[in-house]
């Protein structure tokens, strides 16, 4: 089954507040593969894993029909609350257990979620659901951080990946997923037409408020608040003082670059 990691309301509020959509880069990949492996148009598109459904939002821009699934009734909520266009429905559900028909799905997507699945029994869904000639979309953004702003984007750097490495120190087993580029992923999807991309670089635009929010959004940094709360507590506080020292400003609001490295298993179905 799928781990489940994301269940509280406030962790939801919080992840829908903080957590960012899918980067121009990965979503121009994602559209040129399926362009190229002629599933656009598409009629039915389901994004699972949704949690608040920043990717959802995404896939809505581009198809027809968008259907977000989740295993958190908080996190669907949240999607829910946010407003969406009206050709994006949510549904609580299992990764494992996808309520669509066999064959009828056009393109199956997942942002930042599919190490949390269980892997085989979800790739028999993708197998089942999928349509001859659809595509599978499954991407994660990686440990791989930075920070830009100004002459200090290296200290910058440096103080978030300080406190980074301190939040991954609780981090669940299934992290290792993503330290592996999705390569176990990638090899247990079904598709013989296949590829992994790990190097697809995003620019997020931030604030210093927003970088702290998103670590605090974290799977590790909860499981570290449940452990010793002051200390998680602290551990941001200090790190947001930290980076405004640095900057030489005082507002959180503060825009800052924000670096991501994506990686992105792409696939299609045989017809």
């Amino acid at each position: 089954m799928t781990t489940q990691m994301f269940e509280g309301r406030g962790h939801a509020a919080v992840y829908q507040k903080y957590r960012f959509a899918p980067g121009k880069e990965l979503q121009q990949t994602i559209l040129a593969y399926l362009q190229e492996k002629k599933a656009i148009p598409a009629e039915l598109v389901v994004d699972v894993g949704c949690g608040s459904g920043q990717g959802t939002r995404f896939l809505a821009e581009h198809f027809k029909k968008v259907v977000g699934t989740d295993i958190s009734e908080a996190q669907i909520q949240e999607a829910k609350d946010t407003s969406s266009m009206p050709n994006v429905s949510y549904l609580v559900c299992p990764a494992e257990e996808l309520p669509f028909q066999d064959a009828s799905v056009d393109v199956l997507a997942s942002f930042t979620a599919a190490h949390w699945f269980d892997i085989e029994k979800f790739m028999r869904e993708a197998q089942r659901v999928v349509r001859p000639g659809g595509c599978v979309a499954i991407s994660t953004y990686t440990v791989d951080m930075s920070l830009r702003y100004g002459d200090c984007s290296e200290k910058l750097t440096k103080i978030f990946r300080e406190c980074w490495d301190q939040i991954l120190k609780y981090s669940h087993n299934r992290l290792k997923f993503v330290l592996e580029n999705y390569k176990e992923i990638f090899e247990a999807l079904p598709f013989p037409d296949k590829k992994r991309i790990t190097d697809i670089y995003d620019k997020i635009p931030m604030t210093v408020e927003g970088v702290v929010g998103y670590m605090e959004s974290a799977s590790p940094y909860q499981t570290f608040m449940k452990n010793d709360p002051e200390a998680a507590k602290s551990l941001l506080q200090e790190t947001e003082k930290r980076m405004l020292e640095t900057m030489g400003v005082s507002s959180r609001e503060t825009p800052v670059e924000f670096w991501v490295r994506h990686v992105c298993v792409l696939g299609c179905k045989g017809r």
